[in-house]
C-alpha cells in the first residue's frame, strides 16, 4: 500500500512529476482503489490518472487528504445539483459577457493562478446565485486542468463595489450552506486602498482598473468567455444532466 503521509519534502518533489512518472503510480493505485472501494460513480469524470492527480497534487500527495478532498468533490456535486449538474457554458454566456469574471494572464509570485470577480457586473434580476456560483464551478474545472494550477492553486479577487440588498436576497441560507461547503480559502478584506494593498500580494500581473498598467478587464474578461467557449465540448462532457 502507498505510504499516506510521504512528508512535506516527498510530497513536493512527488507534485513536481510529470504525470507520467512510474513513481506517481503506487499513490494514484491507491487512491483509486479507496474511490472504487467507496463507490465512486465511473461518469462523468472516470478515475484516470490525469483526473487523480489533481488532487493528489492539491494535497502534496498526502493520500489521506486527497482522498477526503475527492469525497468532498462527490458529496458536493451530488448535493448541488442545481449547480453543477449542467456546466454547459450557454446558460451563464450573459454573465460572462457582462464582465464578471476575468483570469488573470499570468500567476501570482507563488505560482497561483488569480481570479477577479466583480459583483457590480451581476444583474440579480437575471442571474440567480445558482448562476453565479456555476461561473466558478466552470472556471475551476477548466483551470485544474493545468499542472501548475493543481501545484499552486488559485486565488480570488473579490470585487464587492456595487453590492446591493438584491444580491444579498439572492444569497439565502440553503445556498450560503452549499457555497461554504466547498470554499477553503482564507479571506483577506480590502479597504479602500485596495489597490495599493493587491498591488502587493499580486505585483506586475493586474489588469488597469486594479493598478496594473497593460491590459483592461474588458481584456481578460474577454479572454477567459472565449476560452470557456471554446471549451464548450468538455464542459458538456462533465455534465450530469442527459444531453
Amino acid at each position: 500500500m502507498a505510504e499516506t503521509r510521504p512528508g512535506p519534502e516527498r510530497g513536493l518533489q512527488l507534485s513536481a512529476l510529470p504525470d507520467q512518472s512510474p513513481l506517481l503510480q503506487p499513490a494514484l493505485a491507491e487512491l483509486r482503489r479507496q474511490a472504487r472501494a467507496a463507490g465512486a460513480p465511473p461518469t462523468p469524470l472516470p478515475l484516470t490518472d490525469s483526473f487523480l492527480l489533481r488532487f493528489l497534487r492539491a494535497r502534496d500527495f498526502d493520500l489521506d487528504l486527497a482522498w477526503r478532498l475527492l469525497k468532498n468533490y462527490y458529496k458536493w456535486r451530488a448535493e448541488c445539483p442545481e449547480i453543477s449538474a449542467d456546466l454547459r457554458p450557454r446558460s451563464i454566456l450573459g454573465l460572462l459577457k457582462a464582465g464578471y469574471l476575468g483570469v488573470l494572464r499570468a500567476r501570482d509570485p507563488t505560482g497561483s493562478k488569480v481570479l477577479i470577480y466583480r459583483i457590480a457586473q451581476w444583474d440579480p434580476k437575471v442571474f440567480t446565485a445558482y448562476d453565479v456560483f456555476r461561473v466558478s464551478l466552470i472556471t475551476s474545472e477548466l483551470i485544474v486542468e493545468e499542472v501548475e494550477t493543481q501545484r499552486n492553486g488559485i486565488k480570488a479577487v473579490f470585487d464587492l463595489e456595487g453590492w446591493q440588498f438584491s444580491h444579498a436576497f439572492q444569497i439565502t441560507p440553503s445556498v450560503a450552506k452549499k457555497i461554504a461547503a466547498v470554499l477553503t480559502e482564507r479571506i483577506h478584506m480590502h479597504g479602500n486602498n485596495y489597490k495599493q494593498s493587491l498591488l502587493q500580494h499580486f505585483p506586475d500581473i493586474l489588469p488597469l482598473e486594479y493598478g496594473g498598467t497593460e491590459f483592461s478587464m474588458e481584456d481578460i474578461c474577454q479572454e477567459w468567455t472565449n476560452f470557456i467557449m471554446k471549451s464548450e465540448n468538455y464542459l458538456s462532457s462533465i455534465s450530469q444532466i442527459n444531453q
